[in-house]
């Protein structure tokens, strides 16, 4: 097992470098801009039980308008759909998600290789805040003490009230909070700290960058499409 953590790290990173070069290179048809503000403390912590907390942020200025037209569920779920859709492309399709009604399966080149497995997505959408969070069951990745359904992934969106200006600032956050780590149990935290986390932490600021462009993707599910009442699933 210790060796399958390794290959899994190794090509991983090799995806995570690409994408690094990738990213650094400037982007075309922004329309906003994405400023990243990390939370200095959260940035990436252990607890004595060994959870990993992992906190990325940026600040999103957009237009007004712009912004009141995604307020929606629907775009919410476009939102989470963008994150997956991302993590794919900037590892040139290593990794991959599938779906089922119930689970998400983020998987290396084939489902077998589960490195995260997922329970379906639960939203929560008001006036000022959205939110997507989807629970961790199990995986490669994942240490046994952490199979349990405590740790998360999640994506948070919070937004000014509107004061009738012709910009307005979205902040979103990524968070990874009662994350066991198998790389960290299994090996140590050093290798953790210079695999899995530093790679996450590159991708998730991509992603936040991305969005200045608010190219949100078609979701795959369309389960808060017009129409459809908004559910918070357990």
């Amino acid at each position: 097992m210790t060796g399958t953590w390794i290959a899994v790290a190794a090509a991983v990173a090799l995806a995570a470098a690409v994408a690094l070069a990738r990213w650094q290179l400037r982007r075309r048809g922004r329309v906003a801009q994405a400023v990243i503000s990390d939370p200095p403390a959260a940035r990436s912590q252990q607890d004595r039980r060994g959870a990993v907390r992992s906190v990325q942020a940026a600040d999103i200025l957009l237009p007004a308008d712009a912004l009141d037209e995604m307020w929606t569920p629907m775009h919410l779920e476009r939102l989470a759909r963008t994150y997956w859709r991302f993590l794919s492309r900037v590892t040139l399709g290593l990794i991959r998600v599938c779906y089922t009604e119930r689970e998400r399966f983020v998987v290396l080149l084939v489902r077998p290789l589960k490195l995260l497995t997922f329970r379906a997505p639960e939203y929560e959408v008001d006036p000022l805040r959205g939110l997507v969070r989807w629970r961790i069951a199990s995986g490669l990745l994942v240490a046994r003490r952490g199979r349990e359904g405590e740790g998360y992934l999640q994506i948070q969106v919070t937004r000014d009230p509107p004061q009738g200006c012709d910009r307005a600032r979205l902040h979103v956050e990524v968070e990874v909070a009662n994350f066991y780590p198998a790389i960290a149990f299994g090996l140590s935290r050093r290798i953790y700290n210079a695999t899995q986390s530093h790679i996450h932490v590159l991708i998730t600021h991509g992603f936040l960058r991305s969005l200045a462009r608010l190219d949100l993707a078609e979701s795959r599910v369309g389960l808060l499409q017009p129409g459809k009442a908004l559910e918070t699933r357990p």
